[in-house]
């Protein structure tokens, strides 16, 4: 079974104002609601949790697609920072989750998620611990030790940018993310660094440039703009 997990949790703070930017309206329809089309709608996905706060629910509720509603399992409380979110989820999802099942994460303010994207994530996990999404860096890349000079110069083609959804299997991530506890899992920047630090097996696919997380205002009017508001 491959169980999606949906981040929206998330306060926005850099784009401002009361509503959090995944609940803002675009084409008609809050963010969320794009990633969430294109999870129901595919044959690939087979279960749905969703990380929310609790005001926000009824309008998620709303908005879920009428197509294969059965996929969606509940929702799930955000936490301190993402990670945390995300080990919520993974909690939750233990009653119907297998070792062997795939946790596929996503998040709800990369609306663009495509179903090519979505397919070759599920299709790289097959046969490894995880799969992430990569794109390569474009910029020369340099390293400072005291953010003022210049230290060194990386190796551009050695450094990635990785994107989400990632997927993994749902046992070992369950427990690279348990190891963590209570202390280290808050230092988590990216949903792959515990798989990495527990030695899980996880390769790279390209990633897509339209897949963008809409960060700032002018993410969120770019996406607007391609929505039709």
């Amino acid at each position: 079974m491959n169980i999606a997990i949906i981040l929206a949790g998330g306060t926005g703070t850099r784009i401002g104002g009361d509503v959090p930017k995944q609940y803002l309206e675009a084409g008609g329809r809050p963010v969320i609601r794009y990633c969430l089309d294109t999870c129901f709608d595919s044959e690939e996905i087979h279960a749905i949790q969703i990380v929310a706060e609790q005001c926000w629910r009824g309008l998620i509720e709303a908005h879920l697609p009428e197509g294969n509603r059965e996929k969606w399992k509940g929702f799930s409380k955000p936490g301190e920072t993402r990670q945390l979110s995300i080990w919520n989820a993974l909690t939750d999802i233990a009653g119907y989750a297998g070792a062997e099942d795939i946790v596929f994460i996503h998040d709800a303010a990369r609306p663009l998620l495509s179903v090519d994207l979505l397919h070759r994530c599920l299709q790289g996990v097959q046969g490894h611990d995880g799969v992430l999404p990569v794109l390569p860096m474009k910029d020369t890349v340099y390293y400072s030790e005291d953010g003022r000079r210049i230290s060194g110069l990386l190796k551009r083609s050695s450094i990635f940018a990785g994107q989400a959804p990632e997927a993994f299997v749902y046992g070992k991530y369950y427990e690279a993310n348990r190891a963590l506890f209570p202390e280290k899992i808050k230092a988590v920047n990216g949903s792959t660094e515990p798989a990495v630090m527990a030695g899980m097996d996880i390769v790279m696919i390209d990633g897509e440039e339209r897949n963008y997380k809409i960060t700032t205002q002018a993410d969120l009017e770019k996406f607007q703009r391609m929505a039709g508001s």
